[in-house]
């Protein structure tokens, strides 16, 4: 993606309409991992102003990887780095994902969380797809750098943060572990 995109949708600190989730694929091998460049990349919602029918990132990207075939009997760990936590239908499909794919971890890294919902559903589906065995956490300083030099075509230029950014990803880490109800050591 180019810099204007990451940036945009990244930013911690604004509220992008846009949800875009990269991500990248290790295979395990006892204590080793296998990095599997070829499932590395990047996918936006599909929203009201484009042609495809609308559908979150989080069940564009389910799509994707039911057509990858991954050897059930090797294991794997999917990282997720997204602009926005999955609401709770998309929690509930994750959810769903992990229990018919025991061979698959799932770690999901968000830059904010979603919260549009009154009701507090999205918080309940986070703590279901935790409870399925997802580890949800807030991007740091480390993940932005690292989705920049991984996914953003920056042209050589270093990851430059935006101000505030430590200060909002601390706030957004403590209202994450009062949703899923966990406690730092």
């Amino acid at each position: 993606m180019d810099e204007y995109t990451f940036t945009e949708n990244f930013n911690n600190q604004g509220w992008p309409s846009k949800t875009y989730l990269c991500y990248e694929m290790e295979r395990l091998d006892g204590d080793a991992t296998i990095p599997l460049d070829e499932y590395k990349g990047f996918v936006r919602n599909k929203g009201l102003d484009q042609p495809e029918k609308p559908c979150h990132a989080e069940l564009y990207f389910l799509g994707k990887i039911h057509s990858w075939n991954l050897d059930r009997n090797q294991h794997y760990r999917l990282t997720c780095f997204i602009s926005w936590s999955p609401c709770y239908d998309c929690a509930q499909k994750l959810t769903t994902f992990l229990k018919e794919n025991h061979h698959i971890s799932l770690h999901i890294l968000a830059s904010r969380i979603y919260t549009h919902n009154r009701f507090g559903c999205h918080q309940s589906g986070l703590c279901e797809l935790q409870a399925a065995g997802a580890r949800i956490t807030i991007m740091t300083f480390e993940d932005f750098k690292h989705c920049w030099e991984t996914f953003v075509d920056h042209k050589g230029k270093p990851f430059q943060p935006w101000e505030g950014l430590n200060v909002k990803s601390q706030a957004l880490c403590t209202e994450l572990q009062a949703i899923l109800k966990v406690r730092v050591p």
